[in-house]
């Protein structure tokens, strides 16, 4: 089982503001949103890190756009 852990995190008005306004609009709590925000950061370094690229595309003009993790 997987122990859980502890930690504090220490946020701007604005990164809270939009943390609250993302766990709302998805219906998750703030946690929930971090866990998913995490995931997805994972997922998205290891394919760049396989030589991947990442790419954003406009629904509408299918404009193209490499997402970059610094």
């Amino acid at each position: 089982m997987n122990a859980k852990r502890t930690m504090t995190l220490n946020l701007t008005d604005a990164e809270m503001s939009a943390l609250e306004q993302m766990a709302v609009a998805k219906d998750l709590t703030k946690t929930g949103v971090l866990r998913q925000a995490l995931k997805l950061y994972q997922l998205i370094d290891a394919r760049i890190a396989g030589g991947e690229k990442v790419f954003i595309e406009n629904a509408l003009t299918k404009e193209k756009a490499e997402l970059a993790i610094l």
